[in-house]
C-alpha cells in the first residue's frame, strides 16, 4: 500500500513538473537592504537596446517575480534604483535571484538562468575588480583627510594604480570571451569594453562568432555593424567619399591622391573637437609642405555655426559638410559614432592610422612625413 502512495506521489510530482509552461520564464528574486527603494524594472533588448518592459514593487520581504516570453534565448536585466543584475533567459527558465542592496561590489547570486555559471564567472572578475577600487578610494580618502589640501596631488599619484587596475580588468574580459567563445556570456562580456579603446578586438570578435552565434537579434545587428566598421580599419582602402564645400564645390577624396590626408570628422559644437582644433592648426602648419593635407568634415547642420567655427579656429584647410549631424552618408559610411574622429590617409589611399590626438598626431607624422 505504501508502494502504490509512493507512486502516485511521484506521478503527481512528474505532472506539475511538467505542466510548468515552457513559452515563457519567471524570475523571482529577494533583495537584502533595499533601503528606500521599492520599484523592481525587468529590462529586455529591444532594436538592440536595452528598454523597461516590466515593473513591479517588491513585498515587505524585499521579494519580486516578472513572467516574460521571450523568442529566443537573450539578455535581461533586474534594475532596483541605481543597482543592474544581468542575466540570460529562455522560455521554460525559472529563475532565482538573490542580492544585498548594501554590498557595495554588487554581487549576486543567480540560478536556473542560461549560462549561469559563464556569468558568475564574469561577474567574480568584475566584483574583484570592484573591490580593489573600493580599498583604492578608501586609501584616497584617508590621505585627503589628513591632507586636504594636497588634494589633486594625491589623485594624481593614485591614477597609475587607478589605470593598472583597468588594464587588469579589460585582459581578464578579453581572456573571458576568447575561453568562452560562442556563447552570450563572451558576447556581453566584450560590450563591457570601450568601443574607441577596443575596437580591433571588437571587429576581430564579430568576425570569430559570426557562425557560432546566429538567431539573437542583438548578436546578429553587432555583427552587421562590426562588418561595417571593419571596412574603415587601419589597413584598409579608405572609403570614397565626394561631399561639397560651403559654396557648393564638390570635394572628393579621390583629390587627394598621393599625399597623405587627415580625414578630420568634428563640429562647431563638439567642445572635445574645438579643444583639439590648436593642436590641428599646429601640425597642418608644419607639415603642409611635406605632402600632408587635411578634409575636415563637420557634422553641423546650422552652416553659420559650421562656418563661423572654422574662422574662430583659423582652420585654413578644405572644409566640407552633408549638414546632417550624425546621418550624413559619409559620417555613415565610417561609421562614425562620436566626435572627433579622425582617420589618417596615406598616398595609395589606405588608412594608417585612426584617432590620433594631440602630441600622438604630431609624432606619428614626424616619424612618418621624413
Amino acid at each position: 500500500m505504501r508502494l502504490k502512495q509512493l507512486s502516485i506521489f511521484m506521478l503527481i510530482a512528474i505532472a506539475f513538473t511538467a505542466c510548468k509552461p515552457k513559452d515563457s520564464f519567471t524570475i523571482e528574486g529577494t533583495f537584502i537592504n533595499p533601503g528606500t527603494e521599492k520599484k523592481v524594472f525587468l529590462y529586455g533588448m529591444q532594436n538592440s537596446n536595452m528598454v523597461a518592459i516590466d515593473s513591479t514593487n517588491l513585498s515587505e520581504k524585499g521579494e519580486f517575480k516578472f513572467t516574460r516570453k521571450t523568442p529566443s534565448v537573450d539578455f535581461f536585466r533586474i534594475s532596483l534604483g541605481n543597482h543592474e543584475f544581468m542575466f540570460i533567459a529562455k522560455n521554460g527558465d525559472d529563475i532565482k535571484l538573490e542580492a544585498d542592496i548594501a554590498d557595495k561590489t554588487m554581487a549576486y547570486k543567480i540560478s536556473g538562468a542560461n549560462e549561469v555559471d559563464k556569468l558568475s564567472e564574469l561577474n567574480a572578475i568584475r566584483n574583484n575588480f570592484a573591490k580593489q577600487v573600493e580599498k583604492l578610494q578608501a586609501d584616497f580618502e584617508a590621505k585627503v583627510a589628513t591632507q586636504p589640501q594636497n588634494r589633486a596631488a594625491v589623485l594624481e599619484s593614485m591614477k597609475p594604480q587607478y589605470e593598472s587596475y583597468i588594464n587588469q580588468l579589460n585582459t581578464q574580459i578579453i581572456k573571458f570571451a576568447k575561453d568562452n567563445k560562442g556563447t552570450l556570456a563572451s558576447f556581453y562580456a566584450m560590450n563591457t569594453l570601450s568601443p574607441q579603446e577596443f575596437e580591433a578586438e571588437l571587429v576581430q570578435f564579430a568576425d570569430e562568432i559570426k557562425e557560432e552565434i546566429k538567431g539573437n537579434a542583438t548578436v546578429d545587428t553587432f555583427v552587421k555593424q562590426m562588418a561595417l566598421l571593419k571596412a574603415v580599419q587601419v589597413g584598409q582602402v579608405a572609403p570614397a567619399f565626394t561631399i561639397n564645400t560651403a559654396d557648393h564645390k564638390p570635394v572628393s577624396l579621390s583629390d587627394y591622391k598621393g599625399k597623405y590626408v587627415l580625414i578630420d570628422f568634428w563640429a562647431s559644437w563638439c567642445q572635445p573637437c574645438r579643444q583639439e582644433n590648436p593642436n590641428v592648426v599646429k601640425v597642418y602648419n608644419k607639415y603642409k609642405s611635406k605632402n600632408f593635407d587635411i578634409i575636415g568634415i563637420s557634422l553641423d547642420t546650422d552652416k553659420a555655426a559650421w562656418l563661423g567655427a572654422v574662422k574662430a579656429d583659423g582652420l585654413t584647410w578644405t572644409h566640407v559638410s552633408e549638414l546632417k549631424d550624425f546621418n550624413g552618408e559619409t559620417v555613415k559610411k565610417y561609421q562614425v559614432q562620436a566626435i572627433p574622429t579622425s582617420y589618417l590617409v596615406d598616398p595609395s589611399g589606405k588608412i594608417i592610422a585612426k584617432n590620433l590626438r594631440g602630441n600622438e598626431l604630431e609624432a606619428f607624422l614626424a616619424k612618418t612625413l621624413r
